[in-house]
């Protein structure tokens, strides 16, 4: 092979890793940027993300996924996850359904605080269930598997209980497979809802016998009706 022809070679492998490069280093903000612009239309309420990093191979990673407390609640945030490992098809990306194979959330803490009018975390269901009558057109997802683990639970109702209780595993499987794949609205329900089920059952739990377990009780009982929507 002639030497210049191994240089122009030469030249095009060189570009290849520069594009690969550059790509890693906006695809991660991108992700960020996106989450942290389209999450609140959806949740109303504040969603911020520390880090995103993305593989041109299917794999991604965010750290500090934060879930800001809707109007008149006092935490912080309703929920903080560690780190969210994701592994998906990257060809799907620009396809109309996007094919996730697993996501893994690692030591979210979340924060269930209650009251006689209800709870943050309910409050958040019931904004992403009135914003699916806006919803803008997006492309819809399939999650094979998503799992949550080392789950704690911070768990304020005003006069009755201050204490944190670790949160059961939560495993989901087969999100919006056989169909066109779930829509972001119909998505972070179903995750929401997995969430709050179990919080709502280690709330109850955290009460003990006696009187505690009855107002907590009588506190997380009206979310039910948010489950038949």
């Amino acid at each position: 092979m002639k030497k210049p022809l191994l240089v122009i070679l030469g030249i095009i492998i060189a570009l290849f890793v520069i594009i690969a490069i550059v790509s890693l280093l906006y695809l991660g903000p991108i992700v960020k940027y996106g989450i942290q612009q389209f999450a609140p239309q959806i949740t109303k309420v504040s969603v911020t993300v520390d880090n995103a990093n993305v593989s041109l191979l299917g794999s991604a990673s965010i750290y500090g996924l934060t879930v800001g407390n809707p109007q008149g609640y006092t935490s912080p945030q309703a929920i903080k996850s560690g780190s969210m490992s994701i592994s998906l098809d990257p060809l799907s990306v620009t396809s109309s359904k996007i094919m996730i194979h697993s996501v893994h959330v690692e030591s979210p803490q979340i924060t269930f605080e209650g009251g006689i009018f209800g709870n943050n975390l309910s409050q958040i269901l019931k904004n992403v269930n009135a914003s699916s009558t806006n919803q803008q057109p997006a492309p819809k997802t399939e999650i094979d598997d998503f799992l949550i683990t080392g789950a704690t639970i911070n768990i304020i109702i005003s006069g009755v209980i201050n204490k944190t209780v670790p949160l059961p595993d939560i495993h989901l499987t087969d999100l919006g497979k056989g169909s066109n794949g779930l829509t972001p609205v119909e998505l972070i329900t179903a995750i929401l809802k997995a969430i709050l089920t179990g919080t709502l059952q280690a709330v109850t739990g955290a009460g003990g016998s006696g009187g505690i377990s009855q107002t907590i009780s009588s506190l997380t009982s009206s979310v039910g009706s948010l489950f038949g929507k």
